[in-house]
């Protein structure tokens, strides 16, 4: 999950690594939300983003069109689009957000929210990481190339911040007021700046170590001197 990515409902539990493997893992944590008609539709899903991003690696992303994406993954164009609206949403688009959504409903009552959010969020990259760490690390380093993607992106983080508003506020029964949007989109943007951030260093530092001193940051404040 590159830390504010788009909404996809979870991978696929039937690939190729097996139940002991990463795929495995991570269906493991899903199946019991999954109807068999979900996992059929996550496949196709993931056979075009993979496609869509072995063609990248190859050619470009300029060079990549959706014909060709549908062609390397074996479904129409019209597939592809129905899937996913637009190409940059191919590449911005992973199986964790729902992960996040759906944890932090089940974090213990009365948990300070950026508590829930440390540690939901720790889990879905962790297991991001887990499920493919080198398509983790192309999306990323694509977020920082290629201008449409970070626009894409920007308009995606509204969509995220509403899922998110709405679980804040159903864990602390008030309303979605200026508070918790402000406190939604806060940890969104800083998020999104740590992924920026780890794809600038060419991803040398430990991902988690960054989002601990992201939340940290936020928690805390900003110090008048660098530690």
């Amino acid at each position: 999950m590159a830390a504010t990515s788009r909404t996809s409902p979870a991978a696929d539990p039937d690939g190729p690594a097996g139940p002991d493997g990463p795929a495995g893992a991570l269906a493991e944590n899903l199946r019991p939300q999954l109807s068999l008609r979900e996992r059929k539709k996550i496949k196709t899903r993931i056979a075009i983003r993979r496609a869509t991003y072995r063609l990248i690696a190859e050619q470009g992303y300029e060079a990549t069109t959706v014909e060709q994406i549908a062609e390397a993954a074996e479904v129409s164009p019209s597939t592809v689009f129905r899937y996913f609206p637009t190409k940059e949403d191919i590449v911005l688009t992973d199986e964790f957000d729902p992960i996040l959504l759906r944890e932090m409903r089940s974090r213990p009552a009365g948990e300070p929210p950026l508590r829930s959010l440390r540690y939901v969020v720790t889990e879905a990259i962790r297991l991001s990481l887990l499920d493919d760490r080198e398509e983790t690390v192309q999306r990323t380093r694509l977020m920082v190339e290629v201008p449409a993607l970070r626009a894409r992106m920007m308009e995606s983080m509204a969509s995220t911040s509403r899922q998110l508003c709405e679980v804040l506020a159903e864990r602390s029964g008030r309303e979605v007021d200026l508070e918790v949007r402000v406190f939604a989109m806060a940890v969104l943007g800083a998020l999104h700046e740590t992924t920026v951030y780890w794809a600038e260093r060419d991803h040398r530092d430990d991902i988690l170590t960054l989002i601990d001193r992201t939340l940290d940051a936020l928690e805390s404040g900003l110090p008048l001197t660098q530690p």
